[in-house]
């Protein structure tokens, strides 16, 4: 299958770009031509480059017949994007792709939501739960869900909830909390109590090629389906150091747009695709130690 990926030089985008490859797909990677592909070097030469910016209203792809596009591309900026005035120049963008793809006959188009879609509920949330646009960021991506709906073609929604593993911007929290313990200092941290939703980044990867591969469609969360929090995963993170009192729980505010509890119910995409996660959580976060002691 030849597919078109946006966002291959960040961190999901670029596990994402190597299980493409892995699945033996012809891969064009669009970047921004600034981009520092750092994350992708192992794989580069398996990737057809294009440079080109999609929110420059200059911007035009090239003709070229794509069979699918996973559209990951977004402003993401750790502690802005929430609020960030560039959600809708993306909101334009993903629409305007879109319709350039669909002019060269692209029949599926995978695009990127997040489980902060959902409005306050009990977990676990499916796919029918209630959305709420909570943030400008919610806001964008509701609307870019709404107008997809009518462009005619597939569209399979990603619902992204959390993720770690290799290769993470270190200002996030799993990676905050290894090097804080690396460099044997205090981490300061929210209560931590609230039930969240982690997968390693390579299982988010394959789930994302299992969707592209499949003929689902519609909002699709891709998630464990398995509960844990914050608190958990600092205190396994501390006990593989042994520097459990390090981390300072309630040193920091939940901030106010911090969500309650968030669980992906996942049988859509397990029904759907037969994915399958490889890792648990202990394995992957000692993986994920072992890659920053590395660097």
């Amino acid at each position: 299958m030849k597919v078109l990926l946006t966002g291959a030089g960040g961190f999901i985008g670029s596990h994402v770009a190597r299980e493409l490859v892995r699945r033996k797909h012809e891969v064009h990677a669009l970047v921004r031509p600034e981009s520092d592909l750092w994350r992708v070097s192992d794989i580069e030469s398996s990737l057809h480059i294009i440079h080109g910016d999609l929110v420059a209203p200059t911007f035009i792809l090239q003709p070229a017949a794509f069979d699918c596009c996973v559209h990951l591309a977004w402003y993401v900026e750790p502690g802005k994007y929430l609020h960030a005035a560039e959600n809708k120049d993306w909101v334009v963008a993903s629409l305007r792709l879109v319709e350039m793809l669909k002019e060269v006959g692209c029949r599926r188009f995978v695009a990127t939501g997040t489980c902060l879609e959902y409005a306050t509920s009990d977990p676990p949330q499916g796919e029918s739960t209630s959305t709420s646009p909570s943030t400008p960021y919610v806001r964008a991506k509701l609307e870019l869900f709404g107008a997809l709906q009518s462009i005619g073609i597939d569209i399979a929604w990603l619902r992204f909830f959390y993720q770690y593993g290799p290769a993470e911007d270190p200002r996030r929290l799993v990676p905050a909390v290894i090097n804080s313990l690396l460099r044997n200092q205090e981490m300061k941290l929210v209560p931590g109590d609230r039930v969240r939703d982690y997968l390693h980044i390579e299982d988010v990867a394959s789930a994302v090629g299992a969707v592209a591969d499949s003929k689902l469609t519609g909002a699709v969360n891709i998630g464990s389906g398995i509960p844990v929090t914050v608190r958990e995963i600092a205190l396994k993170i501390g006990e593989e150091f042994r520097r459990v009192d390090l981390l300072k729980f309630g040193a920091q505010p939940y901030a106010a747009d911090e969500p309650h509890d968030l669980l992906a119910d996942i049988t859509k995409l397990r029904e759907g695709t037969g994915w399958k996660p490889r890792y648990n959580l202990e394995g992957g976060l000692r993986q994920t130690i072992e890659w920053w002691k590395g660097r």
